[in-house]
C-alpha cells in the first residue's frame, strides 16, 4: 500500500513548513503499518491554475497526478490563512477536478477505492472549516473520508506563535495524527479487500 502527502504551504523549499513538521506524524504512523509514504511540497513545482490533467507548457502537474493514482491514500495538508485552505491547496484541488472525468479499467471514477485525510496547520481558528472544505471536494472527486480522518493545531483566538515556536497542543496533535493514520489504513485496507464495483 502506499501514501502520498501533498503539503500545501506557502513556503518554498528550504523554508521550514510547520505544515510539513504536522504531517510528519501521520506519514510516520502509516510507514509503521508498512504503507510507503512520498510527500510533495506543491509550491516547489510548477502548476499553473486550470482543471485537467496537463496543461503542457512544463506543466509539472502530471507527475502529482501519477502519484496519486499510484496510492491507495491521500493526505492533504494546508496551513490556514484568513480561516480558509491555502491557496496551494485550492490549486491542488481544482487540478484534481479533472479527475472527476477519468476513468480506470473498470469504468470506476480512479479515485475509486482510495481514501483521503486532511492536516491543518495555524495560529487562529478555521481548522474545522478547512477540514470540512477539503473533504467536501476530494469526496466530489470520489475519494472515499474515513471518520476522524484529521489532525490539526491552532493557539487559538488571536495571533500567536505557530506550531515550531511552541510545544502547545503537540501531544493532541499526535496523538490525532495516530488515530488519523489507523482510519485512513483501516478503510483503505477494507476496499482493497472489498472494492467499490
Amino acid at each position: 500500500m502506499r501514501a502520498v502527502v501533498l503539503n500545501c504551504t506557502l513556503k518554498k523549499s528550504p523554508e521550514p513548513s510547520n505544515t510539513e513538521k504536522l504531517a510528519g506524524p501521520v506519514a510516520a504512523s502509516l510507514r509503521d503499518k508498512g504503507v510507503g509514504t512520498e510527500s510533495f511540497r506543491v509550491v516547489d513545482y510548477h502548476i499553473p491554475p486550470g482543471v485537467e490533467t496537463d496543461l503542457g507548457d512544463g506543466d509539472q502537474w502530471p507527475r502529482l497526478h501519477k502519484a496519486l493514482l499510484e496510492a491507495e491514500i491521500l493526505v492533504i495538508a494546508s496551513p490556514t490563512w484568513l480561516g480558509r485552505p491555502s491557496s496551494v491547496a485550492q490549486r491542488v484541488l481544482e487540478r484534481m477536478d479533472a479527475m472527476l472525468s477519468e476513468t480506470d479499467e473498470q469504468n470506476k471514477p480512479v479515485a475509486y477505492n482510495r481514501v483521503a485525510g486532511v492536516v491543518v496547520t495555524g495560529n487562529e481558528d478555521g481548522a474545522h472549516h478547512v477540514i470540512s472544505e477539503i473533504s467536501g471536494a476530494l469526496n466530489d472527486i470520489g475519494y472515499t473520508i474515513p471518520g476522524q480522518a484529521w489532525t490539526y493545531w491552532n493557539m487559538g483566538p488571536g495571533p500567536g506563535p505557530s506550531y515550531s515556536d511552541t510545544e502547545h497542543g503537540h501531544e493532541w496533535s499526535y496523538k490525532t495524527a495516530a488515530t488519523m493514520a489507523d482510519n485512513l489504513f483501516a478503510v483503505a485496507s477494507a476496499l482493497q479487500a472489498n472494492p467499490i464495483s
